[in-house]
């Protein structure tokens, strides 16, 4: 923990796009009615690209479909201070 009090850490390795973060991020805006401070310690950078199944071979890798950041397991993604320990549980149970 760097910045918060209590914080969301990632069980097992994956990828989390940028909607699903920004969504996390939402439930725990709502949650805190804009009493506390969240911090989000992962950014998505890393594209990704999606090309149809029925396309042929040749013409470039396709047209970007969103971004993603590669999580590692352990890694702390939400960081909260600011607010009581039930509200705070509550805001990272719905992230």
């Amino acid at each position: 923990m760097s910045f918060g009090t209590f914080g969301l850490k990632a069980e097992e390795s994956s990828w989390l796009k940028a909607n699903q973060l920004e969504s996390a991020r939402r439930a725990m805006a709502r949650v805190g009615q804009r009493g506390g401070k969240i911090w989000t310690r992962v950014f998505p950078d890393k594209p990704r690209t999606a090309k149809s199944g029925e396309t042929g071979l040749g013409g470039g890798r396709g047209p970007l479909s969103h971004f993603v950041v590669p999580v590692e397991a352990g890694r702390v993604l939400f960081e909260i201070d600011g607010l009581s320990e039930a509200v705070t549980r509550q805001a990272l149970r719905l992230a």
